[in-house]
C-alpha cells in the first residue's frame, strides 16, 4: 500500500502552513524558515517493509525511519520529540505525533497524481500539494 507514495516529491503549493506551525508550537523564526523552504520529499521502502520518508531543503534535511503500525520515537525538523504512529488507512498514509498532551495529525494521499498533506491541529488544517518528479 506504501508502493503508491514511493518516489521522490516537490512542493507546489502550501495552504495555511504558517498558522499550522504556529498551532503546534513552531518559534517565530522556525516558522520563516518554514515557510521559505520548497522541500522535496523522497519515500521509499525497503525489501523488509521499511518505509524512509525524508524531507530534503537548503536549510536542513529530516528522515524518519519506520514500520506501519509501529509506534517510534521521532524529533521533527522543529525539535519537538513526538510518540509517532504510522498507520495506512483507505489508501492513505497517517501519521499521528503525540507529545506534551498534545496531538496532530498529518494525513498523505495521492490525488489526480500529486501528493496531498492534510497537517490537522485542534482546528487548524493545513494543506500542501506535491508533484512527483521524474
Amino acid at each position: 500500500m506504501v508502493e503508491q507514495f514511493v518516489g521522490t516529491w516537490t512542493l507546489l503549493s502550501s495552504e495555511n502552513f504558517d498558522e499550522y506551525m504556529k498551532a503546534i508550537g513552531v518559534g517565530f523564526a522556525t516558522r520563516q524558515m518554514g515557510n521559505m523552504a520548497k522541500p522535496n520529499l523522497v519515500i521509499s521502502v525497503d525489501d523488509a517493509g521499511m518505509v524512509s520518508m525524508k524531507s530534503e531543503t537548503t536549510f536542513k534535511t529530516t528522515e524518519i525511519k519506520f514500520k506501519l503500525n509501529e509506534e517510534f520515537d521521532e524529533t521533527t525538523a522543529d525539535g519537538r520529540k513526538t510518540n509517532t504512529l504510522i498507520t495506512c488507512e483507505n489508501g492513505k498514509l497517517v501519521q499521528q505525533q503525540t507529545w506534551e498532551d498534545k496531538k496532530t495529525t498529518l494525513e498523505r494521499e495521492i490525488q489526480d497524481g500529486k501528493l496531498r498533506a492534510k497537517c490537522v491541529m485542534d482546528d487548524v488544517v493545513a494543506v500542501r500539494i506535491y508533484e512527483k518528479g521524474a
